[in-house]
């Protein structure tokens, strides 16, 4: 009896022990762990938006340049004969000098601002002494030029084109003549047009081309 009332006595004791041991035994939270836990989380980061790129300003269109283009022709009845010629510059306003020659018309014209205010037959080269086409500013002036080249011959208001020779000039233009690859017209017209150049002013050499009211003289 004695034995018995110490074995229910013990029971509690037992019980108590086994409580700790099971305590004990649970895996404990880290510090860390329990830190993060306590933690709030960190709020969600905000899509980054690229900026825009910039829109382009349009660009205002540049007015055209309406120096160059043809506003009017000398009203010349009939194609030019050789030693003919044409001038009236009345009521045309300033403007740069643009000066064209058609080998197949054998025509030179001068247009100030656009406005034709001389036209002339002239001289051309032959096959074997052609004169050239393209774009050549005037880069000498001499009124009383004599060439070098050619024993001495006057080329009166000599308006040169090129470094070998080849120039605008005064000349005898009749039917049957020939030049070696220069311009040559009337002496009276070549002193006209060497009043109203001056250096850079352009001659645009062309075969065959069709130009009018409107056409550009400066364009290929």
């Amino acid at each position: 009896m004695g034995a018995r009332l110490l074995l229910a006595s013990a029971a509690p004791a037992l019980a108590v022990i086994a409580g700790v041991l099971m305590i004990a035994g649970q895996p404990e939270l880290s510090a860390n762990a329990a830190s993060a836990a306590a933690r709030p989380a960190a709020p969600a980061a905000k899509p980054r938006i690229a900026p825009a790129a910039p829109i382009a300003q349009a660009q205002p269109a540049k007015p055209a340049d309406t120096a160059f283009t043809i506003k009017r022709i000398l009203p010349i009845d009939g194609p030019i004969r050789y030693g003919e010629w044409h001038w009236d510059e009345t009521g045309v306003p300033a403007g740069p000098i643009v000066i064209t020659v058609d080998l197949d018309a054998r025509v030179l014209s001068v247009f100030r601002g656009g406005y034709e205010i001389g036209a002339t037959a002239v001289l051309l080269g032959t096959e074997d002494t052609p004169t050239p086409l393209g774009v050549f500013p005037i880069t000498e002036k001499d009124k009383d030029h004599v060439s070098n080249i050619y024993t001495g011959a006057p080329m009166p208001y000599m308006q040169r084109l090129t470094n070998d020779g080849i120039t605008l000039h005064g000349s005898e233009v009749a039917k049957g003549y020939a030049s070696h690859g220069c311009v040559g017209m009337p002496d009276e017209f070549a002193a006209k047009l060497f009043a109203a150049t001056r250096l850079g002013d352009k001659v645009y050499i062309t075969r065959g081309k069709q130009a009018g009211i409107g056409s550009n003289l400066v364009e290929s």
